[in-house]
């Protein structure tokens, strides 16, 4: 179905060009939907690495450029600051490495991808003689032209690889449902590539999330697994994913594609470990220890409650073991509501809906939240509730945080008289309130299916062996 037959915002916004298409609109030959989704896709990968180009000119060392142009991103830093630049392993316990680099506190998957970026940097820059890096420090060796220069072309490299990935992300969303490609172009052109893409390697776990719900789709639960697995070594929030399978194979009585789904996301995680914590078990636990010992930080309702509360003269303060307990209580306490919602639900719902609620639920309560962390939602949400107003509203709540955050770390929203900073706070509750608004328009088109736009459109959202692949 055309959005602009099926969703009120496409179609007054079609008004500009002759309306809605028509009962006797014809195709054309070879702009295909999906072809027409991957170009909108390439031109707004292409924007993003624009909106990163004040940044790039000077190798992200202007201190300030990179939050007045919120152009920040890690992935300069962490190439000299993690030993890429002297392509060491990440999981290396070689003493001479840990005394110069700290481990990456990143997933296996994550690491893998940099080392492989670093080596691709290294060649693309000539194979420079490295034995000249080691004798300094690493302050002096990040300074030097060449290496500066190899920084730049790492951000490159990511960005193509990243581009890469998410073609083929939008390419599978828009295979999910068939009758409906055109769902797919809300992440086609969603903001959140533009700005948050090239922060993090976060598009590296998109493309497992969107694989293993066009494979859920087309009755293939191994490979459903399989992609949850890997996914799961790049981010631990893909997991997830598994709680909506169960909720699925629960309503309809079929625990072996559940069964079958679980193993082979184990098994592939754990021979996507298995090269890092056989190098390096001890490097391999700073990603779970990092994360178990930090505290509240950017992003979450943990900071902002903390802030709020902790007044010179006080005591008060959420140390990282309470707010371990606190955010796993609450996010247990979430995911069993999900659980009733969909064992109760009128219609078994689909994997998006499913997985959207559960993911939400975890960065809700998450000790931070940083602004990337929407590619975590985005090919859920489009596929979950695929109606522009939703989106746009829960869009521009993260396009307020994205420009607020950069702000903060800036400086720019201290009062003048000191303390902290109440826009921020208002940016962090605002963003939440537009996810909780999504999250209640998911809910509703659980209980009352005919909210539903993919049901209206008599889309069956389980296994369908039988469902073509978007021609390209």
């Amino acid at each position: 179905m055309h959005p602009t037959q099926d969703d009120p915002v496409a179609a007054a916004l079609s008004d500009r060009i002759g309306g809605p298409v028509g009962t006797r609109a014809g195709r054309h030959p070879w702009w295909t939907p999906v072809r027409v989704l991957l170009a909108l896709t390439a031109i707004v990968l292409a924007l993003g690495m624009v909106q990163k180009s004040s940044c790039y000119q000077d190798t992200w060392q202007d201190g300030q450029a990179r939050y007045t142009h919120m152009c920040y991103s890690d992935l300069p830093y962490l190439y000299t600051g993690r030993g890429f630049a002297e392509l060491n392993w990440p999981y290396s316990d070689d003493a001479q490495v840990r005394a110069r680099y700290e481990v990456m506190e990143y997933p296996a998957g994550i690491s893998y991808w940099a080392w492989g970026a670093a080596h691709v940097t290294h060649w693309l820059n000539g194979s420079p003689d490295l034995s000249t890096r080691y004798g300094q420090s690493v302050g002096d060796m990040s300074a030097q032209p060449e290496v500066r220069r190899e920084m730049r072309i790492f951000v490159i490299v990511n960005a193509l690889g990243f581009a890469v990935l998410t073609l083929l992300a939008a390419w599978l969303l828009a295979g999910v449902s068939p009758r409906r490609p055109w769902d797919a172009a809300a992440f086609a052109l969603s903001p959140a590539l533009v700005l948050t893409g090239l922060v993090n390697w976060d598009l590296v776990a998109v493309v497992f999330v969107a694989g293993a719900l066009w494979a859920w789709t087309r009755d293939r639960p191994l490979l459903t697994g399989v992609l949850i697995g890997l996914g799961t070594a790049v981010k631990l929030y893909p997991l997830f994913l598994l709680g909506g399978v169960l909720v699925i194979c629960l309503r309809q009585r079929r625990l072996r594609p559940l069964v079958t789904s679980t193993l082979a996301a184990a098994g592939a995680w754990v021979l996507a470990n298995a090269p890092a914590y056989l190098s390096g078990p001890e490097q391999w636990k700073v990603f779970w220890s990092f994360n178990s010992d930090r505290g509240a930080d950017l992003g979450s309702i943990w900071m902002v409650v903390q802030q709020a509360l902790d007044r010179p003269g006080d005591a008060f303060a959420f140390d990282p073991h309470t707010i371990n307990v606190g955010s796993w209580l609450f996010f247990g306490l979430w995911c069993v509501g999900v659980l009733l919602i969909g064992l109760r639900a009128p219609a078994t719902p689909r994997l998006a809906q499913l997985g959207f609620l559960v993911v939400a639920g975890f960065l809700l309560v998450n000790k931070v939240y940083s602004p990337q962390y929407v590619l975590w939602l985005l090919p859920l949400a489009v596929l979950a509730r695929p109606r522009w107003r939703d989106l746009i509203v829960w869009q521009a709540g993260e396009a307020l945080y994205f420009a607020a955050v950069w702000w903060y770390l800036g400086g720019f929203l201290a009062p003048a008289s000191g303390g902290d900073a109440g826009f921020y706070w208002a940016a962090i509750l605002l963003r939440l309130a537009a996810e909780l608004y999504l999250v209640a328009m998911v809910v509703r088109d659980i209980w009352a299916p005919r909210h539903d736009p993919v049901r209206a459109t008599a889309y069956v959202a389980l296994p369908a062996p039988a469902l073509a692949t978007p021609r390209l």
